[in-house]
């Protein structure tokens, strides 16, 4: 049997979305990209002149990455880093950099 190309493009598109639904790891994996700025594991270093990400409130971090995204804060580098994640995918990575310490 052969699939119609739309079919087959909603099929990969479910289980593209079901594997990344299934990666415990991928908070933490997208949360990587902010290190080289924000420090390990959001744990800027002191004086450094960026934010702290680790412990922050997930609300707070989370409509902080939509106000870069949506151009409501300005930034130099963030605009452009948030405009390439998804709403799930900030969702993740506000979550688990509010689960470090």
């Amino acid at each position: 049997m052969k699939l119609p190309p739309l079919l087959a493009a909603i099929c990969l598109t479910g289980a593209a979305v079901s594997a990344s639904a299934a990666d415990p790891d991928l908070g933490r994996n997208l949360a990587a990209t902010c290190a080289s700025c924000h420090g390990t594991n959001g744990k800027a270093v002191p004086g450094a002149g960026m934010d702290a990400l680790a412990g922050m409130e997930k609300e707070k971090l989370l409509q902080k990455l939509k106000d870069f995204k949506s151009g409501t804060k300005p930034a130099t580098v963030m605009q452009q880093i948030s405009k390439g994640y998804t709403d799930e995918q900030m969702d993740r990575i506000a979550a688990y950099f509010a689960a470090q310490k």
